[in-house]
């Protein structure tokens, strides 16, 4: 990849801004005793409360690339921003569960944008073979917005209140945005291009947004491929049980089981934050140097599906073997996001809607799971309720870890049912052209 120039810093701007939107979409898993206790809620509640992000979030996707794909990065991202500032800000000052599941839905409405079109950036700005490397950077972006999410969240909200950190964090949103409107520039112009091979720029002074009956029709291509649907039901599974893991249920579990404090918990899911961050550049990077996708992708299910059965198996080993297995699987998210380089890929033309296609499947499953398995927990609840929140047996939780093995396992047969099609259409020979 070339060194680090002016698209890099305008990268830079709505990397920052996407970081929030993983902050805030995690940031339950620490405020989750806090958040039963001042809500009342049970699991299966407090499961409702933590997807309400992504019930808009998912179905807003497919949307979102249309919008980017006419409307362009910087004004998306910036819009988008805006409305995630506003729903974090009645989250943070709602004295009821409704109020509460209304503020995060609202921050997920605004939220829903952002990755899509920092993807269609990367599109317009970055040549193909580096766009695995973009992507995979920008997931880091998120990683490290699930890492302050964690034992830097824990603290401050020790110190001063979580509500009065999510105000402070919607703020700096609205900052972020002002960074975004002020720095990006959606496509390359001419000169642009040509200072950056493998660009297309466009006319300067000039700035086309597609035809919607274009994009449309562009949506309707993506949905009628069958890889489109392997993909995101692979990525339904990966992100959707991660995110639940590690994103609301990861705290819980690990202060239930282990008898420790919030905070010595959270260290534990920071560590799968770090495998964020770290996953997504060091796959995109090594997909685009060994020109592979599917191949990584595979890989990346079948350490996911291990990672969550060494938890299922033994319930509760060393709390070191937790962050192992935690980590492992988030890093290796990183090579099941490749699917969106592919996605990408196989729809040139159409990539907002691609991707956003891909990622509202994806986000699906963090929108199902979380309540899915605070249902399997409520079935196994002591009884007791420690420091407002209930407490669930190590049966509870074996059966909920059981669910997201289980999870791995039908993402590793979409992988490699994508694997297939793949390297079959890689052997088809050549239509031979008439003399």
């Amino acid at each position: 990849m070339a060194g680090f120039d002016r698209r890099h810093l305008m990268w830079a701007a709505l990397a920052f801004g996407f970081l929030f939107v993983n902050f805030f979409r995690n940031s339950t898993a620490v405020l989750a005793g806090e958040l039963a206790a001042d809500f009342s809620t049970t699991a299966a509640e407090l499961g409702l409360l933590h997807s309400s992000f992504y019930y808009i979030y998912a179905a807003a996707q497919l949307p979102a690339g249309l919008v980017a794909d006419r409307y362009g990065p910087r004004r998306v991202v910036a819009g988008g921003l805006v409305g995630m500032a506003v729903g974090v800000t009645v989250f943070a000052a709602s004295g009821s569960l409704a109020v509460g599941f209304l503020g995060r839905a609202l921050a997920g409405f605004g939220g829903s944008v952002i990755y899509v079109a920092v993807l269609r950036f990367c599109a317009n700005w970055f040549a193909p073979e580096e766009f695995a490397t973009m992507t995979g950077f920008t997931i880091a972006a998120a990683g490290l917005g699930g890492i302050l999410a964690t034992t830097p969240l824990a603290i401050v909200a020790g110190a001063a209140g979580w509500r009065v950190v999510l105000l402070a964090s919607a703020g700096t949103m609205l900052v972020a945005a002002v960074l975004v409107a002020v720095v990006v520039q959606d496509r390359p112009t001419e000169a642009d291009a040509a200072a950056h091979e493998g660009v297309e720029g466009e006319p300067d002074g000039g700035e086309d947004a597609a035809a919607l009956r274009d994009v449309l029709a562009g949506a309707r291509r993506v949905l009628a491929d069958l890889d489109t649907w392997l993909m995101g039901t692979m990525l339904f599974l990966v992100i959707g049980l991660n995110f639940t893991v590690v994103g609301l249920w990861g705290v819980p579990y690990i202060v239930n089981l282990y008898d420790v404090s919030v905070a010595t918990a959270a260290l534990t899911v920071l560590a799968a934050n770090v495998g964020f961050a770290l996953g997504s550049p060091t796959f995109g990077a090594l997909s685009d140097r060994l020109g592979r996708r599917t191949e990584v992708i595979l890989a990346s299910c079948l350490l996911f599906c291990g990672s969550y059965a060494v938890v299922f198996l033994t319930v509760t080993p060393p709390l070191v073997v937790v962050a192992a297995a935690f980590f492992t699987a988030m890093f290796v998210t990183g090579g099941a996001s490749v699917a969106y380089t592919v996605a990408k890929e196989r729809h040139v033309d159409d990539s907002g809607a691609a991707t956003g296609t891909v990622n509202g499947l994806a986000y699906a499953g963090a929108a199902v799971f979380p309540a899915v398995m605070g249902v399997v927990l409520d079935a196994y609840w002591t009884g007791e309720v420690i420091d407002g929140a209930r407490a669930y047996t190590e049966a509870g939780y074996r059966v909920a870890f059981g669910l997201v093995t289980l999870g791995g396992v039908v993402a590793v047969a979409c992988a490699l049912a994508l694997h297939v099609r793949e390297r079959r259409r890689a052997d088809e020979p050549t239509p031979a052209t008439a003399d």
